[in-house]
């Protein structure tokens, strides 16, 4: 199913490309609504849920035809039949559950013979995230799918393969021999040279739902390519690992990100704050970029192939996904969840355990004092601060090779958590601690998104004071995301 909207603001459609049959909302509604026979409970209960789990709708009937043999056999003994079900209800839900729910976009397009780039020269946006369910990279996918010619790769901050954490310059493929042009090097934009011979660009990078991370400004500038050379961008959407019902954190100041982005000549510098969007925005990149396109002015010809069983509420740990570190840093989806509360806390004289197993569960320096750090920290709901210490490794990051006293910040109950609220108190915290030695950088201002924030908590002001400005522009963004969900 296809669906197109156009908002007032936009001049072009913008596409979403739904494959599966019908809405999963509908079918949930079809479920609830099925008559059960009161003596047959437990069955209807096991083969909906293996309708629903598994990926072959095929081996739910055939499993349903051996149910009827089977209970013809043995109805007049009650106790066995239910036995029987129970038992085949469990082998179902085993077998199901061996593959992920949720299926994202490359797979669904790939599933339809990649219809949406026949007979068109292809770029690829990606990285070692882009990868379907069975392990396979887009990139060998593209590169082997018939009438279709991949031509070109692009690969963001971290390279193409996700490993780098300098700036990278533009290379050739070994694998497949087309040449890469580097995202994050001289210019982190699309140049119309790169871009040349190119019909269609496609995006597949996973992103992990904060706003300062640069996948976000990758996608920005390639919605910005896509209209200047008149092509379509096609995004194949990857969940959200922080979900999509939260919202918090600052929203940046419009007038000011436009002046960053017009002093910005590469395009690189701009790319942890190309949009005011909130710090935990709660999108896809999918609907990221129906937003972006539209609030933005670019009016791109986008389409987005959207996901299958993906719903707001599931956070990475509960799609089934293999995780993927989509940068060296972050190592596993706990430190994703930390990252839009803690992770400008990077952009202050402390290191964030950068080349440890743990990075951006650890903050801490040569000269911190845990111990005092941890007094001027109140008990805040779902979280724990414990001290500890760690030797960072990281070419060019703070303290590397030496020997850092730090915090830790552990998860207890992620529903009571107020991430950036946290973020906000740890450098407060630090701040009457280390007067004298706790120090800021320029980045803070645009990751956090609040310019003020910084000499507020210095001069004394509440975290929960600072937190409370951001409100109107969080329930603002709420509004205006809803005319771009997909799910």
């Amino acid at each position: 199913m296809i669906i197109e909207t156009k908002n007032s603001r936009t001049t072009e459609c913008q596409t979403t490309i739904f494959y599966h049959r019908g809405h999963r909302g509908a079918q949930r509604k079809n479920r609830q609504h099925t008559k059960i026979k009161p003596d047959s409970n437990l069955t209807v209960f096991c083969f909906s849920g293996l309708a629903r789990l598994s990926p072959h709708p095929s081996a739910s009937s055939a499993v349903n035809r051996l149910f009827k043999v089977l209970s013809a056999i043995i109805r007049p003994i009650r106790v066995i039949r239910v036995l029987s079900a129970f038992c085949l209800c469990t082998i179902a839900f085993q077998t199901s559950s061996a593959s992920a729910e949720v299926i994202p976009g490359i797979d669904i397009l790939a599933r339809h013979n990649f219809d949406l780039l026949q007979g068109k020269r292809v770029g690829l946006i990606t990285n070692n995230t882009g990868r379907a369910l069975n392990g396979n990279s887009s990139i060998d996918l593209l590169a082997q799918a018939p009438g279709l010619k991949l031509t070109a790769l692009f690969s963001p901050e971290h390279g193409i393969r996700g490993d780098s954490d300098v700036k990278l310059s533009s290379a050739t493929d070994k694998r497949t021999g087309l040449p890469i042009y580097s995202l994050y090097g001289k210019s982190c934009r699309p140049t119309a040279e790169m871009m040349t011979g190119i019909q269609v660009l496609l995006f597949d990078i996973q992103d992990i739902g904060a706003r300062f991370y640069t996948y976000i400004g990758t996608l920005h500038h390639a919605l910005l390519a896509a209209k200047q050379q008149g092509i379509p961008l096609v995004v194949l959407d990857r969940p959200n690992p922080l979900g999509g019902v939260v919202v918090e954190g600052a929203v940046p100041d419009a007038g000011e990100i436009s002046r960053r982005i017009a002093a910005d000549k590469t395009g690189c510098r701009s790319l942890t704050v190309t949009h005011p969007i909130p710090t935990r925005h709660g999108l896809t990149v999918g609907e990221l970029a129906r937003l972006i396109n539209a609030e933005a002015g670019i009016n791109a010809n986008l389409r987005v192939v959207a996901m299958e069983g993906w719903k707001r509420e599931l956070l990475w740990q509960d799609t089934n996904l293999l995780w993927i570190n989509p940068s060296p840093n972050m190592k596993d989806p706990i430190a994703a969840l930390l990252y839009p509360g803690f992770g400008p806390l990077e952009a202050t004289n402390l290191s964030v355990a950068r080349g440890t197993e743990k990075p951006f569960h650890k903050y801490g320096a040569p000269w911190l004092d845990p111990t005092a750090v941890l007094k001027n920290l109140p008990n805040l709901p779902g979280l724990k601060f414990s001290t500890t210490s760690f030797t960072p490794t990281a070419i060019g990051h703070p303290y590397q090779g030496k020997l850092c006293n730090g915090i830790e910040v552990t998860i207890t109950d992620l529903k009571s958590a107020n991430l950036p609220l946290a973020g906000l108190w740890l450098v407060r915290a630090i701040q009457q601690a280390h007067p004298k030695q706790y120090h800021v950088a320029g980045g803070f201002y645009g990751m956090l998104g609040d310019n003020q924030a910084w000499k507020l908590l210095r001069d004394g002001v509440a975290p929960e004071q600072v937190t409370a400005r951001w409100l109107g522009g969080i329930e603002a963004f709420k509004k205006l995301r809803a005319n771009y969900l997909l799910y």
